[in-house]
């Protein structure tokens, strides 16, 4: 009973069931809370709770421990989002139910003293880029400029999150995350992220065969590895970093390259036919020195990432197709 106590809010999804696993091989006792199981290989978490975070009476009840005791970490990753075309496509879902998400959870928190409490933010808080800008540092995400919606409320939600730190005297990190990838993500249905959703049209195709991508393929982007991200997670909660604070490989690659890298891991010869579709930005760079300054370094290119990722992806889909 004197171990840690952690509380991962959106412990169903990509990254906070991922989260879970890494915090009960480090010891802790674990809640996760979300809208649904883990998808594809249950949940390892000590007690597991399905409950709607956008009601406030929800979030009050998940920030308490099963002997009456706030928890001592509270990681809030539950957020509605998805890829390119889901932000695209769902404005107004993304700002309604993530704003209530974020408001109730925070404010539970804060009132019920949760020690310390870590909020997902996102490197959508950033402008739209040209691919050659010099990389920005966490405080260039002022004056504000996000090139979505889903960018706004991550902004909004920081703030918000700082405030309670302030008024409250919680222990407040913010965690700006880079695209993340990895196996046991979403790798179909409209909310995948490239990595999966590339790997899922390579894996469909015949050899030399042609998939279909949005834009001219140029818009450059960065990948970091679910491992990494994690380690940068757990180092920043226990970090003395204020403010916002960029966690992601800079390992910068085009739509067309990363086509090329997956294709490479599968063995196939793929060409593409370019379609018109939502792009998003044409690049985001940022500089990582304030999370280095406590130790983290990305230690997985995304060639061995893909090598991983591109693997469970084929297997998911075999699997689908042999139960049809």
């Amino acid at each position: 009973m004197n171990e840690k106590k952690a509380l991962v809010c959106g412990a169903g999804g990509f990254i906070g069931s991922h989260l879970v696993k890494r915090l009960k091989r480090d010891g802790y006792w674990v809640r996760g809370v979300d809208l649904k199981f883990p998808e594809f290989s249950g949940t390892e978490a000590d007690e597991f709770l399905i409950q709607d975070l956008r009601e406030q009476k929800n979030c009050e009840s998940s920030v308490i421990t099963p002997d009456g005791n706030p928890f001592d970490e509270v990681y809030q990753l539950a957020a509605d989002m998805g890829g390119m075309g889901f932000i695209d496509s769902a404005e107004c879902e993304i700002m309604h139910n993530s704003c209530l998400i974020n408001i109730h959870m925070v404010h539970a928190c804060a009132t019920r003293g949760i020690k310390r409490y870590l909020f997902s933010s996102s490197a959508c808080v950033y402008r739209d880029m040209e691919p050659n800008e010099p990389e920005l540092s966490e405080e260039d995400a002022y004056p504000a400029l996000p090139d979505n919606e889903y960018g706004w409320e991550k902004l909004y939600a920081e703030r918000m999150s700082m405030a309670y730190g302030r008024r409250f005297g919680m222990v407040v990190r913010l965690a700006r995350f880079q695209n993340t990838y990895g196996p046991e993500g979403t790798w179909q249905g409209g909310r995948e992220k490239a990595p999966a959703a590339l790997s899922r049209k390579i894996a469909e195709v015949e050899d030399g065969g042609i998939i279909e991508i949005w834009g001219d393929g140029t818009a450059m982007r960065a990948y970091t590895y679910i491992d990494d991200l994690l380690d940068g997670i757990i180092l920043l909660m226990h970090s003395d970093l204020e403010n916002g604070v960029n966690i992601g490989r800079q390992e910068y690659v085009s739509v067309n390259e990363l086509v090329e890298v997956i294709a490479d891991a599968s063995g196939k010869a793929v060409h593409i036919k370019h379609i018109d579709g939502p792009v998003g930005v044409k690049a985001r760079n940022f500089r990582t020195d304030r999370i280095r300054t406590i130790g983290w370094e990305s230690k997985i290119s995304l060639r061995e990432g893909i090598s991983r990722t591109y693997p469970w992806v084929k297997a998911q889909m075999e699997a689908n197709r042999k139960s049809e």
